[in-house]
């Protein structure tokens, strides 16, 4: 959350010219509904369902650019899917810089709750880090990285 992924997946997507998917994006065009109201109706549960159905989906494409949410990898088909199906790139970035670029964000419903952001976001890259670390084949670091440069190094490892 907040390590860049929809911004650089849509610009690397021009440069290479592959057809670009953010999963949260698809799961709203489907839904007719946004993240938030999901998580709503259905809590966490239901929208990680839907998010695993659509991470299948879209990972049987072919030369395409998926940039996932954050808690993707916390189901393990969407992991397997995501290592046996493409070339993964982990957006890793420092907690100071996450807090600082979703704190004005009110499409992010984890960290709407009775927590301060910053234990929040603590928390889940405690939880998640392993695992992305787990799932990439390559980390770019993106914290004092211009997009610029997080897509030249992710061009570059290719």
């Amino acid at each position: 959350m907040g390590t860049g992924k929809t911004t650089v997946g849509r610009q690397l997507s021009r440069k290479l010219k592959m057809d670009f998917y953010d999963s949260d994006r698809v799961i709203e065009e489907r839904t007719g509904a946004d993240i938030p109201l999901i998580f709503e109706k259905e809590g966490e549960a239901g929208f990680r369902k839907r998010e695993t159905d659509i991470i299948d989906e879209l990972t049987r494409k072919d030369n395409i650019i998926l940039a996932t949410g954050g808690g993707a990898v916390l189901n393990s088909e969407n992991r397997n899917h995501l290592v046996n199906r493409g070339t993964v790139f982990y957006l890793k970035s420092n907690l100071k810089t996450l807090i600082e670029r979703t704190s004005k964000d009110k499409n992010r419903p984890l960290l709407h709750a009775d927590e301060p952001a910053e234990t929040i976001l603590k928390r889940l890259l405690d939880e998640r880090g392993p695992l992305y670390e787990e799932t990439a084949d390559y980390t770019i670091e993106t914290a004092n990285n211009s997009i610029h440069g997080v897509i030249q190094a992710i061009i570059k490892s290719l």
